[in-house]
């Protein structure tokens, strides 16, 4: 707390030149709950996210923001999750988002060469049903 022009302040404030800035702190790979219920298992998580895709009503605005949100997270999302995210993209006929998908699941993959392809591999037959080519195959990469 910082007493602050007369008042208690329960924040962190710099001074620079654009005036005072809050500071905020906040902890590495913690997953925040507005809530503050238990935490969601890793089970909980990906069937969330699932169902959150298999949505029959879902549109291009809602897929790109799940997608955001889901790439913002700490983690590369399971292949369950991204064969759901491809089949809403083939729902809406949308084809440029599904390479959207998988470019940004190989970018989340980053050093790790041994996690695309595993996904690659597991999305393979989703792939050849939807009729999606990965961006390798289209000379993207």
């Amino acid at each position: 707390m910082r007493n602050w022009g007369g008042r208690v302040v329960p924040f962190n404030w710099r001074h620079t030149v654009y005036g005072y800035v809050q500071i905020c702190y906040t902890p590495l790979a913690q997953r925040c709950y507005s809530h503050g219920g238990k935490p969601e298992s890793d089970e909980e998580f990906d069937a969330r996210w699932v169902t959150y895709f298999n949505k029959a009503d879902i549109d291009a605005w809602e897929l790109r923001k799940g997608m955001n949100t889901l790439i913002g997270y700490d983690l590369v999302p399971e292949p369950k999750i991204l064969e759901a995210a491809l089949r809403a993209c083939r729902r809406l006929n949308d084809l440029a988002s599904a390479m959207r998908i998988l470019e940004a699941v190989k970018d989340k993959s980053g050093p790790h060469k041994k996690i695309y392809p595993y996904l690659i591999q597991e999305l393979r037959p989703t792939l050849d049903e939807l009729g999606i080519s990965t961006p390798e195959e289209l000379g993207m990469d």
